[in-house]
């Protein structure tokens, strides 16, 4: 498969050069790095040695509690902190889902902050259908020792990354609540972070509603304050992490490996198998979350494309929905029937006969806020998940 190497990824510095190009030029941009990254095209280097910074924002959720294990077990990713925030369940549970996991993972040092109970403007909807009531697939563990720190999670976002200035990358793996309300609240934030890896969006249909992926359906003006604030954005949504399949083989790997971390995630992992089976899916969960995290670690996994994303926020039946518009002739996403613009024109909805007022998303121009995984190498994904997680592949 066609991939970028190991160290690819994006910087909001990145970003604004590659933007001001673009303006300049009229014309579309290539993410800066590009050209010499594709002469290590498929080599799956690491060019640095160095560590990336990282605060994660999540809803534990049985992919979320999976993914935070990945990402302490992970010597590339240095974890700032851990923001909870309700979303595949209620922040009652997500909160000591996330203690819980640290606890397991030994990780004590990590801070976990404890983040937004409901989305901005909406009432929460979550996902106890598929994560089971208590967020890991019914597998039940010890009420956690560790305690949240006093700061909550937007106020400790921003003291962080205002105290790391552009050496943050702000990973994402439920709502964007807490993102939009540390924004909110501080307007000089969006400056500061290197980048945002988010799991969430989808440029090929949803799994909630048609048009919307969950995370992005839970708080869609949330989504679309982020997406509009300016940051690097990397986009880990459902085109990839439908291809993600938890098997019975992966279970049995980490049940028979020795150690806690390798024992909670065969927990978690068998029970949510287990209750996929009894809703009547066919095949096992799929681990979004991990694959977001695993991004960070090894980007080669993925394979890339530039686009622009937008939130759809006002739709009755498309709220959620995640657009995307390539700057690539050829290249823009459609869907049937879809008539690529030949001035690539951001057109939003025709006015009503009450109002000549036009739409505010009307673009005559645009640039890439986002950079979109399009396709995954899904053994290479697991054999740095289950390795990771059972010990048998160094860390």
């Amino acid at each position: 498969m066609d991939t970028e190497p190991k160290s690819y990824g994006f910087t909001r510095r990145d970003f604004m050069k590659s933007s001001a190009g673009l303006l300049a030029a009229g014309g579309a941009a290539t993410w800066p790095g590009t050209a010499a990254l594709s002469q290590e095209k498929g080599t799956g280097q690491q060019s640095s040695s160095a560590t990336t910074k990282v605060i994660i924002d999540t809803d534990p959720g049985v992919d979320d509690a999976l993914a935070l294990l990945l990402a302490m077990r992970s010597p590339e990713l240095k974890i700032l902190g851990i923001t909870a925030v309700a979303g595949n369940v209620p922040l009652e549970f997500t909160l000591p889902n996330a203690l819980r996991m640290v606890e397991i993972a030994g990780r004590k040092d990590i801070p976990v902050a404890s983040g937004a109970k409901g989305p901005l403007v909406r009432r929460l909807v979550t996902a106890a259908y598929a994560h089971g009531e208590n967020g890991l697939g019914g597998a039940v563990f010890p009420e956690p020792k560790l305690k949240p720190i006093s700061d909550p999670a937007a106020q400790f976002i921003c003291d962080t990354v205002r105290k790391h200035a552009d050496d943050i990358t702000l990973v994402t793996l439920g709502p964007l609540t807490n993102v939009a309300a540390a924004l909110n609240s501080d307007k000089q934030l969006a400056k500061m972070v290197s980048r945002l890896v988010m799991m969430g969006g989808s440029l090929s249909g949803g799994n909630i509603t048609p048009a919307a992926e969950f995370n992005v359906y839970v708080d869609p003006e949330a989504a679309r304050i982020v997406f509009q604030s300016g940051i690097a954005i990397t986009m880990v949504g459902l085109d990839v992490t439908r291809k993600t399949s938890l098997t019975d083989e992966h279970v049995r790997i980490l049940e028979s490996a020795q150690n806690p971390v390798s024992q909670a995630a065969g927990k978690i992992a068998r029970n949510a198998i287990d209750h996929n089976r009894q809703q009547g899916f066919l095949v096992g969960p799929n681990m979004h979350d991990s694959l977001a995290v695993a991004s960070v670690i090894d980007a080669s996994i993925l394979k890339w494309q530039d686009y622009y994303v937008d939130v759809e926020t006002t739709g009755e039946l498309t709220a959620g929905e995640t657009l995307g518009y390539s700057p690539e002739a050829g290249d823009l996403k459609r869907r049937p029937g879809f008539q690529r613009a030949t001035n690539m024109a951001i057109r939003g909805s025709a006015p009503t006969l009450a109002a000549t007022k036009t739409s505010p998303v009307i673009r005559d121009q645009f640039v890439p806020n986002t950079k979109v995984a399009v396709d995954v190498d899904s053994a290479r994904f697991f054999d740095l998940l289950i390795g990771r997680l059972s010990g048998q592949r160094p860390a």
